[in-house]
C-alpha cells in the first residue's frame, strides 16, 4: 500500500499544473518518475517535495525547451540553468528574427508583381535616423501592438513619423527627396517597428529609398539592394493630433545643455527626478525635493515650476534630440512638456510627468 503521505496522480497533476497524460510522459522519459508505484494497481504516486520540480519543468516546456535541455536545468546549479536559458532564449529569438527576415523576403516576392503606390523617397541615411530616433517612444504591451508601431502620414510636402507608448510620444517630420503623394491627397498607415528595425542597416547603406504601400504593409525599394517589407498594423492609432492641438501655450520655457542635461540623469540614483526651473536655471533633485540637487546653466523664461518625472521617461526623451542643446517647454506640474532641439524643431517629443505630491 502507498504511504498516506504520498499524492495520487490526479492530485499531483492538480499542484504541478500538469496534466496526468504528461506526468505519464515525463515519468517514461525519466525527467519526473514517481516516488512510488503500487505494483498491484500500476497507479502512480508523488512526494510534495516534486512539486517544485514539476512546476520548472512545466514552466520550461511553455517557453519551447527540448526535453535534454530541461533536463539539465532541472538538474543543474543555479549559475548553469540561468546560463541554459538564456542560451534557450537566444537561439529562440535568433530563430523568430530569421523567420521574420525570410517571411518578408517571401511577402515581398509575391507582392513584387503588384504595383505598389507611391508614397515618398528619401535619403535613405535620413529615413534611418528619423525612424531610430522616432521607435525610442514605442513600447510592446500584450493587446496593444500598435504601441509598438511607427505611425506615418504622408502627404505631398511631407512625411510625419510618430509613435508614442503612452508616456512619451515621438514625431518628426521630414521632406521627401522627391514627392510622390499627389497634391492634396494624404497616406496614413502604422508599420511594425520591429520589421522597420530589421531593415534599418540596409536602409541606412542606400542613397534613396522609395516607399511604397502594398497589401497588408509598405515596401522599401533601393537600388541594387533587396526589397524590403514591413507589415501594418492594423490597430487604430492614438489620436495624437487631437493631443497636441490640445497643449496649450507653453508657460515656461528653458534652454539646457544636452549634455550636461544627460550626464547629470546619468548620475542621479533613483528611478524618479524632479526639476526645479526657475531664473537660476534647472535643478535636477530627487524627488523628495529635501536633499540638494545639481544646479544646471539655462535660459529660463516664465513661471517658476516644479515638475517630476519617471526616469525612464525623460532620459530616452532628452537622449533622442537634435543638437546640443535642448528646449523644454512646461505647462504645469501635470501637464506634458514638449522637448525638442533648441535649433531644429523636426524632432519633437512629448514627456508625461508624474503625479506631484504637494504634501512632500
Amino acid at each position: 500500500m502507498p504511504n498516506s503521505e504520498l499524492m495520487p496522480i490526479g492530485a499531483f497533476a492538480q499542484c504541478s499544473g500538469l496534466t496526468a497524460s504528461a506526468l505519464r510522459f515525463y515519468a517514461d522519459s525519466g525527467l519526473l518518475p514517481p516516488a512510488e508505484v503500487d505494483p498491484v494497481s500500476g497507479y502512480r504516486y508523488y512526494d510534495a517535495d516534486q512539486v517544485s520540480r514539476a512546476t520548472a519543468l512545466r514552466q520550461l516546456r511553455e517557453i519551447a525547451m527540448p526535453l535534454a535541455v530541461v533536463e539539465a536545468v532541472l538538474d543543474a546549479g543555479a549559475d548553469e540553468a540561468a546560463r541554459l536559458l538564456d542560451e534557450h532564449v537566444a537561439r529562440i529569438v535568433d530563430d523568430a528574427a530569421t523567420a521574420r527576415q525570410k517571411a518578408a523576403v517571401i511577402k515581398s516576392a509575391l507582392g513584387a508583381s503588384v504595383p505598389g503606390l507611391p508614397i515618398a523617397a528619401l535619403k535613405g541615411p535620413v529615413l534611418a535616423d528619423a525612424v531610430e530616433q522616432v521607435l525610442t517612444a514605442t513600447a510592446h504591451e500584450p493587446g496593444m501592438a500598435v504601441l509598438a508601431g511607427l505611425h506615418i502620414e504622408a502627404s505631398h510636402e511631407a512625411i510625419a513619423l510618430t509613435a508614442t507608448d503612452r508616456y512619451r510620444l515621438s514625431t518628426r517630420t521630414l521632406v521627401p527627396a522627391v514627392p510622390a503623394v499627389p497634391a492634396e491627397q494624404t497616406w496614413v498607415g502604422t508599420v511594425d517597428g520591429d520589421d522597420l528595425r530589421a531593415a534599418l542597416t540596409t536602409v541606412r547603406r542606400s542613397a534613396l529609398v522609395r516607399i511604397e504601400a502594398v497589401p497588408h504593409g509598405i515596401r522599401l525599394r533601393m537600388p541594387e539592394r533587396e526589397d524590403r517589407y514591413c507589415r501594418l498594423l492594423f490597430q487604430d492609432f492614438p489620436d495624437h493630433r487631437l493631443m497636441l492641438a490640445s497643449l496649450g501655450e507653453a508657460t515656461t520655457r528653458a534652454t539646457v545643455s544636452k549634455d550636461l542635461l544627460l550626464r547629470v540623469l546619468e548620475e542621479h540614483p533613483g528611478e524618479r527626478v524632479s526639476l526645479h526651473i526657475s531664473d537660476h536655471g534647472v535643478d535636477v533633485r530627487p524627488p523628495n525635493d529635501e536633499d540638494p540637487g545639481v544646479q544646471l546653466p539655462a535660459t529660463v523664461t516664465g513661471a517658476a515650476l516644479r515638475i517630476r518625472f519617471e526616469m525612464t521617461t525623460l532620459y530616452p526623451a532628452v537622449s533622442t534630440a537634435i543638437g546640443p542643446d535642448v528646449m523644454l517647454d512646461l505647462r504645469g506640474h501635470d501637464r506634458p512638456v514638449t522637448i525638442r532641439s533648441a535649433d531644429r524643431g523636426d524632432l519633437t517629443t512629448l514627456a508625461m510627468p508624474v503625479k506631484f505630491d504637494h504634501s512632500a
